[in-house]
């Protein structure tokens, strides 16, 4: 046997190729080699962005003695978590079930029939040898004891794993989550809890939508301070835009300096939101940098997306974004050197390791002229330091996140050249990740791999068609939606949710579900705001009824741990205001001026779209004419609509008018 990870799609798993250990790709293959030679199979599950993953590659894995443990006794496994998210939740479920934490690398030790035995996380290399040595004197002494542990970890955490209680989508509940919140925040440094601290990114979007539909002060106050607050740390790219994955300390001083599409994604679009709520100038200086940021490092030659930029450089955490007072004297020269050191919060003492700092920006510089040339003369210096890797796979469900933002935010900022990346984006992804009829989960330098799309690459891909629909009026991303969440029945439980994977998919020990919003939408939630957008572009009542079924289905949580249903509140939010629809029919500067008020609307889950009357395949252009030979908004609620308009005055006043319903009379019609 040798290594057998030359041919994999997942720069993670090639990263891996050369280690001595005998690694292989999840499948049928490696459970056969482990029954016929009756050894219990090592998962291990990481990706190309975390840091002690490569800590515990560099200790362990490239370590002859450790190599010739694992080859010898047991049946390596090496899996991609971005790849294969349904077998990373299944089984990161036993590592907390059994450890009491999670997260990566993970290591967890199988049956050759895939039950689960004996997990952890990050071991030392003389640990782990430890641990290899007792689990295999264990499996040859054992074996029934061992394989019986299993099995009862297995039954066990498909009883603890059901669903939660569905829970009607209703106003009172969505502001009983907001009170929830209140209780968690951090009023000194935003955000919810302590440290370590990730940017509770669905939850702004929660909190902003649910400001603008009740008014309620304390909703929009969070959501200010944590995204003001955000802005102007360390998790937040000063030079170059874009935020890490997470602060490790409470006052987002010092990240894990990984950046992630899916959070620069959400991220993106929670500050459009901040900015069409407040028209603060802050969010519109991250919109712009986070949106070019992404197009800029993130893009790749075929259209799509890649997955992150690691923490390490030159395997040093952090090396390319951290300075010094002397290193900033050294670019900026002795009279600016200083002045910038003060201004970025680096100290002599340091804010990181070895004396170096993260650069925060506490406050807007007085000259912005001056700082702008700062900024440039030192990423230009930065640029000659050691660069963080780039993991290039395109993720479906991470490009559908990214697609929705940057069409969204540039229909709202009037950048064509974001909604023309949005555009490449979604073409590659139908073209190379749709193959014979089925979603792929990823793909890297324009081949796709052999994973199946789980439930969020339908949810997040079909509501990023659905916005790039609404934005360009082209037919085809609307009809490529459709047919994105036909196969949403594929993943439908009994309760009227979603399972994260498809009911002739791969069968593992548990079939994952999740009802938790962590870092990104569950597949559930997501799923679940691509009906409601999907009903309200096409009129289609089914979908909306599908929406309001599934977004109740995880409300049981929501409503409990809002910190952890963000994006399901989001939707809920949707549902309750209506949702809102505006078509705009005609061309020219009066149809300019209402789509630009429409666009630049908070209203929750409101749709837009504009073009010619009766446009063919643009359901919301149908029986729209133009008013007396102009352009007009027709502004509908729940499948009602108003008397069109040709004032963009009168269109921004009918817009918030209708909040004032939704906030009245709940889901419109659309029942819980």
């Amino acid at each position: 046997m040798s290594n057998r990870l030359d041919r994999a799609t997942s720069p993670y798993l090639l990263q891996h190729r050369d280690n001595p250990v005998h690694w292989q790709e999840w499948g049928e293959a490696a459970f056969a080699e482990a029954r016929e030679r009756n050894v219990p199979v090592l998962l291990s599950v990481g990706y190309a962005a975390c840091h002690w993953c490569h800590v515990m590659a560099h200790e362990s894995f490239e370590d002859e003695a450790v190599a010739a443990a694992l080859n010898a006794r047991f049946v390596p496994v090496k899996v991609d978590r971005e790849e294969r998210p349904d077998i990373d939740a299944v089984y990161m479920s036993a590592v907390t079930a059994t450890t009491g934490h999670g997260g990566w690398p993970m290591t967890v030790f199988l049956t050759p029939e895939g039950a689960p035995f004996f997990c952890g996380t990050y071991f030392p290399r003389d640990h782990f040898l430890r641990v290899l040595a007792a689990l295999d004197e264990a499996w040859r002494t054992r074996e029934d004891e061992v394989r019986a542990s299993g099995s009862h970890i297995a039954t066990s955490l498909a009883e603890a794993l059901q669903p939660p209680t569905p829970y009607a989508v209703e106003p009172v509940g969505l502001s009983s989550a907001v009170g929830l919140l209140a209780r968690q925040f951090d009023h000194v440094a935003g955000g919810f809890g302590g440290a370590p601290k990730f940017p509770p990114s669905m939850v702004l979007e929660f909190l902003l939508r649910h400001h603008t539909r009740t008014g309620d002060r304390d909703a929009l106050a969070m959501a200010s301070r944590t995204l003001e607050a955000m802005a102007r740390s360390g998790l937040y790219d000063q030079l170059a835009g874009g935020f890490a994955r997470y602060a490790v300390d409470a006052g987002w001083v010092v990240p894990h300096f990984e950046k992630m599409l899916y959070d620069n994604a959400l991220l993106l679009r929670a500050y459009t939101t901040w900015w069409k709520v407040t028209r603060d100038p802050l969010a519109e200086r991250i919109v712009r940098e986070t949106a070019d940021f992404v197009v800029r490092d993130l893009g790749t030659d075929t259209g799509g997306l890649a997955s992150s930029l690691d923490a390490d450089a030159a395997g040093v955490e952090g090396l390319t974004y951290a300075w010094t007072p002397e290193q900033l004297r050294e670019v900026l020269g002795d009279d600016d050197g200083p002045v910038a050191a003060e201004i970025l919060g680096v100290t002599t003492e340091g804010t990181f390791e070895h004396g170096a700092s993260t650069l925060q920006l506490p406050s807007e510089p007085g000259d912005r002229g001056w700082f702008d040339d700062v900024r440039a003369r030192l990423l230009a210096a930065r640029a000659e330091r050691p660069q963080p890797g780039r993991d290039d796979k395109v993720v479906t469900s991470w490009n559908g996140l990214a697609i929705a933002a940057l069409a969204g935010a540039g229909a709202a900022f009037e950048r064509p050249d974001w909604v023309a990346a949005a555009t490449r984006c979604a073409a590659h992804v139908l073209d190379v990740h749709v193959v014979d009829g089925q979603l792929r989960r990823a793909s890297r330098l324009g081949t796709v791999g052999t994973a199946r799309a789980v439930a969020d690459d339908h949810g997040n891909l079909a509501e990023g068609l659905l916005v790039l629909h609404q934005v360009s009026g082209e037919p085809r991303w609307l009809e490529a939606a459709r047919q994105v969440l036909d196969t949403a029945s594929d993943f439908a439980a009994d309760d009227g949710g979603f399972h994260d994977t498809a009911s002739d998919a791969e069968p593992l020990y548990l079939r994952p579900r999740s009802a938790a919003d962590n870092a990104e939408p569950s597949g559930q939630s997501a799923l679940a705001g691509a009906l409601v957008t999907l009903g309200a572009v096409t009129g289609d009542t089914a979908a909306l009824a599908a929406a309001a079924t599934s977004t109740a289905a995880g409300m049981g949580l929501a409503v409990r741990e809002p910190r952890f249903g963000g994006w399901s509140l989001a939707v809920a939010e949707s549902l309750v205001t209506g949702p809102l629809q505006v078509a705009v029919a005609g061309s020219g500067r009066d149809a300019d001026a209402l789509e630009a008020v429409a666009r630049r609307s908070p209203s929750p889950g409101l749709v837009v779209v504009r073009g010619e009357p009766d446009a063919s395949g643009v359901p919301l252009l149908a029986d729209r004419p133009l008013v007396g030979g102009r352009a007009a908004a027709y502004v509908c609620r729940g499948m009602v609509c108003g008397l069109p308009t040709t004032d963009p005055h009168e269109l921004a006043e009918q817009l918030a008018a209708q909040l004032g319903a939704g906030a009245d009379d709940g889901l419109g019609g659309l029942g819980g």
